[in-house]
């Protein structure tokens, strides 16, 4: 999903403690994918209740919601809008892979290699109106903010995040760059031990932080170089043009100055491209939002997720790690509130 950068980037580890006490914009859409595709059983199926709804997400919001919330991290999720007609083009090649995942998945698992099922599985996940819905009644539940993009969710992100109303955007995503976020941080929900996939091998996943500054001085471009070269390389707007990577994108545009210059040199031309520049650079952002977290409803969270067949026990003790943890916060800043008459 979106441009690959991994190739450019010098990215620092970070210890989740690192962060405390900072405010981060999730791209909520990207997450739930994460938590989709890695919770599921040994021959692929993802977490289901007794009818039969998906609840991988669920869990993979209540514990890792913790999880951040005791490191003194405040999330605001921001969830996708609606599609810029341009995309639709990738949407529909992500819905075909999935499709094709798919049959892959029950093909494995009707022959009982469970290796490949699981491996297929995950490919598989999409995000449905039950799920989505789900998913904002939990984090609602939970007390945390909610923001609607008029769009893209990383676009939202890093509109609040130039605001200084957060102080990074979290995403797999390298497009958040593309987009102006200051910082980016990934791999903020999927710390620990993961599968390499198609390999059997593990590795550790840390936090990594992206400071957007440095990430350009280090390349000796600006951020509308960077739009330009990844346009040249393919977005989720347009497909780019063949042959060209990160590496050769970043020498065309170094050499040429921009997009215009590199397409006259090269003989090539990208439809659109005007437009597609003006989605990453142009957007306004929408100020309908707030990024204050409010009170936990935990019976509504309770008796929501034991509906969905959640142990009441394993919810309250998740439940329970929130509000030490919200309460050791309220006693920190009282405590520095008191010192600060001495």
């Amino acid at each position: 999903m979106g441009v690959n950068l991994s190739d450019l980037t010098e990215p620092k580890s970070m210890e989740m403690e690192d962060l405390r006490g900072k405010k981060v914009a999730i791209d909520t859409y990207n997450i739930v994918y994460q938590f989709m595709s890695a919770i599921r059983q040994p021959d692929g199926y993802p977490l289901c209740d007794s009818k039969g709804r998906t609840t991988s997400h669920l869990t993979g919001l209540l514990h890792r919601t913790a999880s951040l919330i005791e490191a003194g991290i405040e999330p605001v999720f921001v969830f996708d809008g609606k599609p810029h007609p341009l995309k639709q083009a990738t949407l529909d090649g992500r819905k075909e892979r999935r499709e094709k995942a798919e049959q892959e998945w029950k093909d494995a698992v009707e022959r009982g290699d469970m290796k490949t099922a699981h491996t297929k599985a995950q490919q598989t996940s999409r995000m449905t109106d039950e799920v989505k819905e789900s998913a904002k009644e939990l984090i609602r539940y939970m007390g945390l903010p909610i923001v609607d993009a008029p769009s893209d969710g990383e676009q939202e992100a890093a509109y609040i995040c130039r605001r200084n109303d957060v102080w990074a955007t979290a995403s797999q995503d390298f497009d958040s760059l593309l987009f102006g976020t200051p910082v980016l941080l990934r791999n903020l929900t999927m710390t620990g031990r993961r599968k390499i996939p198609g390999k059997d091998i593990y590795r550790e996943i840390k936090t990594e932080v992206i400071d957007s500054e440095e990430f350009l001085r280090n390349l000796g471009i600006s951020r509308e170089q960077l739009v330009d070269m990844c346009i040249l390389m393919g977005t989720d707007f347009n497909t780019g043009i063949k042959g060209i990577g990160p590496k050769k994108a970043l020498k065309l545009v170094r050499d040429n100055g921009d997009l215009e210059s590199v397409l006259r040199k090269i003989g090539e031309d990208i439809p659109d491209y005007q437009e597609i520049r003006g989605i990453f650079l142009d957007y306004e952002g929408s100020d309908d939002y707030s990024v204050e977290h409010g009170p936990l409803d935990r019976q509504a969270v309770v008796d929501m997720l034991t509906s969905y067949d959640f142990s009441a026990d394993r919810v309250n003790s998740a439940l329970d790690r929130i509000e030490s943890a919200r309460k050791e916060e309220e006693r920190k800043r009282k405590q520095k509130a008191l010192d600060a008459w001495f």
